[in-house]
């Protein structure tokens, strides 16, 4: 971070604690039509851009807020010089701790620390560089990635992730959307930010929330057990490593196949397959890829690889010159059982089954 900044803050306009809806969905950031102002031509063109009649942007010391982001903060303009920035907003009770947690992952390449913080009264706005859209919008546009891009990609993540593990904290709500390309060409993911981040005090990372989104949120999220008091369920501890490790396997489906493992519109339903863990794989994804899913949604967590483990996997040491066994394999499915072994062997000797479920290949499922 290039430094953190006290202001004072300024009156609060529409835009001004308001927050995106989170999804998992959609289409990113929020995009105006630019429209020709005469009196706003001296103004620099991101600036210049902004529709003045569908709101009063906020300003932030010497930042306008914009737009909002689906993924939560806003698209900000230095006012000086249009350079756009990201503005992720916090409630300024929590900046110490947002502090320390940049101070104990950052400087690190996958990991997007801000240029800048500043400090309001109520609120703290850390400003990041502008990114390049998103995982989630790059699969969306593609339907699915081809191994070797998507172990390339893959990397990154799993590496910002590990990194934020080994420091002691721990990301919750990890999914697509987190991670961003700074580069236009779209070849380098980064963590867009530590703001949802939760440190950990020693090696304990018990957690009892529930902060995650649906499509994302592994089995044991969802469990719980009746209260002592007045029988009403209450939620049960479970590892928050573990949890952001499944987060990692869903999405490395989802680059993979271009839809999510588990899938329902009804939230009942979607919980009711992700609690049973029952997942299908088209046939023509390689054995190396099966395997390193198939470590990353396992369905209990002490037995799921970590993301130090994922990095280890040979699939991501060959994914750069391509799959050389991406060739069709049997397409059977059977059932998770943790006993069957199907060859896969790396670092955790985790092996690798499918359930016995059909690959449904109607639909735009990665959306539903």
């Amino acid at each position: 971070m290039e430094g953190t900044r006290r202001l004072q803050e300024a009156r609060p306009t529409s835009l001004l604690g308001k927050r995106a809806r989170p999804s998992c969905g959609g289409d990113g950031a929020l995009h105006q039509t630019p429209r020709h102002h005469p009196d706003r031509e001296g103004l620099p063109p991101a600036l210049a851009a902004v529709e003045p009649r569908s709101h009063c942007p906020a300003r932030v010391g010497e930042y306008l807020l914009v737009a909002p982001l689906d993924v939560g903060g806003y698209r900000a303009v230095h006012e000086a010089t249009g350079k756009e920035f990201i503005c992720k907003v916090v409630e300024a009770a929590r900046w110490p701790t947002l502090l320390e947690a940049y101070r104990r992952v950052c400087p690190h390449e996958l990991v997007s620390s801000p240029v800048e913080l500043l400090v309001g009264s109520r609120h703290t706005y850390a400003l990041h560089a502008h990114a390049h859209s998103d995982a989630h919008a790059l699969v969306r546009a593609r339907g699915r990635l081809p191994e070797p891009e998507a172990a390339r990609l893959f990397r990154h993540m799993a590496e910002a992730v590990a990194r934020c593990h080994e420091r002691g904290l721990v990301l919750r709500d990890l999914k697509l959307r987190r991670f961003v390309f700074r580069d236009p060409e779209r070849t380098q993911l980064v963590l867009d930010g530590l703001e949802d981040a939760l440190l950990l005090q020693g090696m304990d990372d018990s957690l009892t929330d529930r902060r995650a989104c649906p499509a994302y949120v592994s089995p044991e999220l969802l469990r719980s057990s009746p209260s002592a008091s007045a029988g009403a369920p209450r939620p049960v501890p479970y590892s928050g490593r573990a949890a952001d490790v499944w987060g990692l396997g869903v999405a490395l489906y989802a680059m993979l196949v271009g839809r999510y493992p588990f899938h329902d519109p009804a939230p009942s339903a979607l919980f009711r397959k992700i609690r049973h863990g029952r997942y299908a794989l088209p046939e023509w994804l390689s054995p190396a890829a099966r395997c390193l899913i198939g470590g990353l949604l396992r369905h209990e967590p002490s037995e799921r690889a970590t993301a130090w483990d994922a990095l280890q996997h040979p699939w991501l040491r060959v994914g750069d010159t391509g799959s050389a066994t991406a060739t069709a394999t049997n397409s059977r499915t059977m059932p998770v059982n943790p006993s069957v072994n199907t060859g896969c062997v790396w670092s955790r000797n985790d092996d690798q089954t499918v359930p016995d479920v059909e690959v449904e290949e109607a639909g735009d499922l990665f959306f539903s």
